[in-house]
């Protein structure tokens, strides 16, 4: 008898139990209807003009609701990041200002706010007051967050040696920053080749290789050093090294092996090596460099045999540019008017479509750049000029 009493009572209590949720169900609903009901209509229309990417109707709505609910923390941080965000750097560093005045702004949320006030100070360009704050929020919650900006405001103000003490302790955290310390540290011997002082420019670049054994850019300012000391065997080396770093970076010091080697009293050795290069990498950009040497050692003919065999092995606008160039001296006269045309073209063509490009952000220049100007990655530009 006992046993059917325990088999029978889950089907007697699931009545029992459904009816206990549909009930916690209407309760939970009722709440949040109700909580619905309290939120003002402004901050619906906030949202809706935020998704619309209406920043400005979404700030006013914003701002009427938060004259409503003036104590409100989490809004009046919100608008004050959408100011920010809008250009209006004035408008958020008082909204932020005035939170960080109000008694209930205490602890993680006193943090928060400064941290928020250093990045309108930092986007008004207000740098040191800016660099103050985050430098007061290297304890707690905020401080790799503060570092970062830090980080940012010291390569902005080309500060690489707080840079490089600032990434070191980043690096120390779960993101690595050795390559942008090679980078810091190339721009320091970069600095001291300049004034001449190079003891202090090799030990730069031994650091920079030290960070990043792969940098190129040390062995290229490597090599620059020694050049400038008359060390010519030893910058073919630095200058050579790149091939294993990066042989993408190889045209960009191409010329400057080639002098090395003539002033060792062998350039036909520099002119093989480049010429080797462009065969084994055919996207090298040394094509002006190969033909203008090849010129002056070996003639007119012999220069325009090897930039015909080489713009074959990889035909692109540059080497169709220089082929019909070529070919204009050998040209039937009633062709040589048209063939003059459409290197014309070609050449407009080419300064539009063929320069440097971000890897990270595509930002496109006619100059390249180790640091890129829109997104502020380190060497993402293509190192040879591309069709874009």
């Amino acid at each position: 008898m006992e046993n059917e009493i325990l088999f029978l009572l889950p089907l007697v209590l699931l009545p029992v139990f459904f009816a206990m949720g549909w009930f916690a169900a209407r309760v939970d609903m009722k709440t949040v209807l109700k909580q619905a009901k309290t939120v003002p209509a402004g901050f619906y229309k906030s949202l809706d003009a935020l998704v619309d990417r209406n920043s400005g109707k979404a700030a006013r709505e914003l701002a009427d609701v938060i004259d409503q609910q003036p104590q409100s923390y989490d809004l009046n941080l919100t608008l004050g990041k959408l100011y920010r965000q809008r250009g209006e750097n004035d408008k958020a560093i008082n909204m932020h200002r005035a939170l960080l005045d109000s008694p209930d702004t205490v602890g993680e949320k006193r943090d928060r706010v400064l941290f928020e006030l250093g990045e309108n100070y930092q986007s008004a360009g207000l740098v040191d007051r800016a660099e103050q704050i985050f430098l007061g929020l290297q304890q707690g919650d905020m401080a790799r967050d503060a570092r970062q900006h830090l980080l940012s405001i010291y390569q902005q103000d080309r500060d690489w040696k707080k840079a490089i003490e600032t990434a070191q302790i980043l690096s120390a955290d779960k993101q690595t920053y050795q390559f942008e310390i090679a980078q810091f540290y190339c721009e320091l011997a970069q600095a001291a080749l300049f004034q001449s002082d190079y003891d202090a420019a090799r030990g730069f670049v031994g650091r920079a290789l030290e960070a990043n054994k792969k940098c190129a850019r040390a062995n290229m300012v490597l090599g620059d050093i020694e050049s400038k000391q008359g060390r010519f065997v030893e910058a073919i080396e630095a200058y050579g090294a790149i091939e294993q770093q990066n042989h993408a970076y190889l045209s960009m010091v191409g010329e400057k092996l080639y002098d090395a080697y003539d002033a060792l009293g062998k350039p036909q050795e520099g002119l093989s090596r480049l010429t080797g290069y462009m065969k084994t990498f055919p996207e090298l950009d040394l094509m002006n460099v190969v033909y203008e040497k090849s010129l002056l050692l070996n003639g007119e003919a012999e220069a325009a045999r090897l930039a015909v065999e080489l713009v074959r092995g990889r035909p692109d606008l540059k080497g169709v540019y220089r082929l019909l160039g070529l070919k204009l001296s050998d040209m039937n006269p009633a062709w040589k008017a048209d063939a003059d045309m459409m290197r014309a073209v070609v050449g407009r063509q080419l300064q539009k479509s063929v320069m440097y490009r971000c890897r990270n952000c595509h930002f496109k220049s006619q100059v390249f750049f180790w640091h890129c100007p829109a997104c502020n990655k380190w060497e993402t530009f293509t190192p040879n000029r591309i069709e874009v």
